[in-house]
C-alpha cells in the first residue's frame, strides 16, 4: 500500500491524490504539517517537502510532486495523464510547470502564508495588500484558463491530463482560502464544475484545516 506524507492544504500533495485517484492506485494518507514536520520525515525527503510517497512493500520513497508524478505514468498504464505526440506531451509538461510554478506563486503561495501559516504559526492578521494582490494575480490565470477552455476540450488538448490536474490542485486551494472570485470567469468555473464532481476529487472537498474554514460554495459541484 502506499502511503502519501501530506498536509491537507498542500496543492502538489492533492495534484498526486487526484493523479493516484484518476489511474486507480489506492493510498493511505499520513499528515505531515510543514510548520511543525516530525522527526523522521527530513530522512524522507533532505527539502522537507510534501508530497512524499512511500511504498514498504516495494521499498521505494518519491519525493517531488513531478517526479512522482512521471514515476506513477511510467508504471500505471490506465488513464495515462502524459499523452499523445511528443507536441501534446510537451504542451501538458508546460501547463504543469506553469500552475506548479507561476499560479503557486502569484496566487496560492501568498494566500497560505496570509490566510494560513500567519495564523497558525505567527499568530498574526494577514496583510490585505498581499491578499488583494494574490487575487488579481488569480483573475490573470483564470483569464489565461478561459482562453485554453474556450480552444480546448480540456487544458493541455483533446483528453484530461496532468495539466487539469495541476491546475485543479491549485485553484481547489486558493478557492478554500477564500481567494478565487469566479465573476467573469464562467469557462473555468464550469471546467472546474466538472472535475468537483469526479470521484478521485471529492476526498478533497470533504477535508477540512483544524482552524480555518471554507466559503460556502467551497464544497457545492456547482459553486
Amino acid at each position: 500500500m502506499w502511503q502519501i506524507y501530506q498536509f491537507p492544504l498542500c496543492p502538489f500533495s492533492r495534484k498526486i491524490r487526484l493523479l493516484m485517484g484518476e489511474k486507480g492506485i489506492a493510498y493511505d494518507l499520513v499528515r505531515e504539517d510543514p510548520w511543525t514536520p516530525s522527526e523522521m520525515f527530513p530522512n524522507l525527503n533532505a527539502a522537507g517537502t510534501t508530497p512524499v510517497v512511500v511504498n514498504e512493500e516495494k521499498k521505494l520513497v518519491l519525493a517531488d510532486s513531478r517526479a512522482i508524478g512521471e514515476y506513477f505514468e511510467e508504471t500505471v498504464d490506465n488513464s495515462p495523464m502524459i499523452n499523445g505526440t511528443a507536441a501534446n506531451r510537451a504542451e501538458i509538461r508546460r501547463l504543469v510547470a506553469l500552475f506548479d510554478e507561476n499560479f503557486y506563486h502569484d496566487v496560492t503561495g501568498p494566500l497560505l502564508m496570509e490566510r494560513m501559516k500567519k495564523r497558525i504559526v505567527y499568530k498574526q492578521p494577514p496583510n490585505s495588500t498581499v491578499l488583494r494582490d494574490a487575487m488579481k494575480n488569480a483573475h490573470g490565470h483564470l483569464d489565461y484558463m478561459d482562453w485554453l477552455i474556450d480552444n480546448r476540450p480540456w487544458l493541455a488538448g483533446s483528453t484530461m491530463s496532468l495539466a487539469d490536474l495541476a491546475a485543479a490542485a491549485q485553484i481547489s486551494v486558493a478557492d478554500y482560502l477564500g481567494g478565487i472570485d469566479w465573476k467573469g470567469h464562467e469557462q473555468t468555473r464550469g471546467w472546474y464544475s466538472v472535475f468537483k464532481s469526479r470521484p478521485s476529487f471529492r476526498p478533497l472537498l470533504s477535508e477540512r484545516m483544524d482552524v480555518i474554514k471554507p466559503p460556502a460554495h467551497y464544497a457545492l459541484v456547482d459553486g
